[in-house]
């Protein structure tokens, strides 16, 4: 166990910490149009590999997690496709920026769910999850990332690398 986690988990656990790391590096490069490509690497592989992993824990059915990870999954497919195949060619520097900051978003997002869960101050202000603090943050953190998403399209006009 590695700080209360299988190793498996712990490892999940530090690819998404990587992915939003490197998503929050990239987000701001973007403010200042810049490609940033490697971080974006790191970005879209710690994200994807997150994603895939997730996967590969023991499940029963459909829940909300497997849900997040099918929609975060076409949301990398299509910001991947956008930089490698269409190399951010007219619509698809939208369809990049737009897909990415939903990939680092729904992230985030789990990032928010499993802090609630696991940290028990948070848990103690919102045990289920439905509570008006855990909603308050969560529309926070909506509102940041529309906000970001926004300036970020806005902004993100790069030259060829």
């Amino acid at each position: 166990m590695i700080f209360g986690m299988t190793p498996f988990t712990f490892f999940h656990v530090v690819l998404s910490l990587v992915g939003i790391a490197a998503g929050f590096v990239v987000l701001y490069g973007w403010f200042r149009s810049d490609r940033m490509s490697r971080w974006t690497a790191v970005f879209l592989l710690a994200t994807l590999a997150t994603v895939l992993t997730g996967f590969l824990f023991p499940f029963t059915g459909i829940t909300p997690a497997i849900g997040v990870g099918i929609i975060t999954t076409a949301t990398l497919v299509a910001a991947i496709l956008a930089l490698y195949r269409y190399h951010l060619d007219g619509r698809w520097r939208a369809i990049f920026v737009i897909f990415s900051v939903i990939s680092l978003y729904l992230n985030v997002f789990v990032l928010v769910v499993q802090a609630f869960a696991k940290i028990p101050a948070l848990n103690a202000l919102a045990p289920t999850g439905s509570e008006p603090p855990f909603a308050a943050v969560q529309g926070l953190v909506l509102l940041a990332f529309l906000g970001a998403g926004y300036l970020a399209l806005n902004r993100f006009h790069p030259t060829a690398a």
